[in-house]
């Protein structure tokens, strides 16, 4: 019994072993065919680009310069003077014509916050400064200098959030993203007259010669709401142009107030963020005015011109 049943269970296991190698093998093979959710060696080396993190922030801070002419009118203790300076007429007589403007934008997923600040003193010569007659039938002539200066301070703050977006790539896409905020407004004004003027009343038949000078204006200041809409255009990572506009005051701080920005902006990717140059224009204007009087104040301007600036994004 013992001799019969020796080579049987001996045939057996030798056909156990021989079945449990083969399905090693097979599935050594088949693991080496299946490919790998991890990256390999030659694939981190390559550098492949991570995918997209929708949850991860997108910071991009931004220093500009704004090269702005400025067109309009002023108002200070009553009195209105008009201007019309270039940028070169402004480069010649300006303290601080360029000042300081920077940008800072923090975005997660489709929601974001942003804010603006600009700094900027402005001188006008008596070329670029025309003095409204204040008096029907009054006739002024004058001799001498006169002149202008603007100091402004202005910080943009709001929300964005990214209503639409075609493309289903990162790479390639274009979207609508809704803006709404304030905008604070400090505005100081120095209007000055030091001229020897001739006033004829010529029907009056009364001529006098006199001395005049309009002193500091103080301190315009008021926050205006605003809402707006920006269009951005993605043709690949490292290019990027957006349109944006917004209307703002509504009489609650000035009586209306309105922007129009457009820039392109090409990258360069270093490891973990991007350095951008961007070049553009921008035209931002305002017509705001206190209660009339001896005392009356106003800013009616339009500040336009190219923009220039550096951008670090993370």
């Amino acid at each position: 019994m013992a001799q019969v049943a020796s080579p049987f269970f001996g045939s057996l296991a030798a056909i156990l072993a021989l079945a449990f190698s083969s399905s090693i093998a097979t599935g050594q093979t088949a693991a080496a065919n299946e490919p790998s959710s991890a990256p390999t060696a030659n694939q981190a080396q390559a550098g492949t680009p991570a995918a997209f993190d929708p949850d991860a922030w997108r910071i991009t801070a931004t220093s500009y310069a704004w090269a702005m002419s400025v067109t309009g009118n002023t108002t200070a203790r009553g009195q209105t003077i008009d201007t019309n300076a270039s940028f070169i007429d402004l480069l010649q007589k300006s303290d601080s014509l360029v000042g300081f403007m920077g940008y800072f934008e923090a975005d997660k997923d489709r929601v974001g916050f942003y804010t603006d600040l600009l700094f900027a003193k402005l001188g006008f010569t008596a070329g670029q400064t025309n003095y409204r007659n204040p008096i029907a039938g009054l006739r002024i002539t004058t001799t001498g200098s006169a002149g202008l200066t603007m100091q402004m301070f202005i910080v943009e703050m709001g929300g964005v959030y990214e209503l639409y977006r075609w493309g289903e790539s990162q790479r390639s896409f274009t979207a609508i993203d809704a803006l709404g905020g304030f905008r604070y407004w400090n505005i100081s004004v120095d209007a000055t007259f030091d001229a020897l003027i001739n006033a004829d009343f010529s029907h009056l038949h009364i001529e006098r010669t006199a001395g005049i000078a309009i002193a500091h204006s103080g301190v315009m200041q008021w926050v205006d709401p605003l809402v707006g809409v920006r269009v951005r255009h993605q043709f690949t990572p490292g290019q990027q142009i957006f349109v944006r506009g917004d209307v703002g005051g509504f009489g609650l701080g000035s009586s209306f107030s309105w922007q129009a920005v457009a820039a392109y902006s090409y990258a360069w990717q270093f490891t973990g963020y991007q350095i951008a140059a961007m070049v553009g224009f921008r035209a931002l204007g305002v017509n705001y005015s206190t209660s009339g009087g001896i005392d009356a104040a106003g800013l009616n301007e339009i500040l336009y011109g190219p923009i220039i600036g550096v951008s670090f994004r993370f």
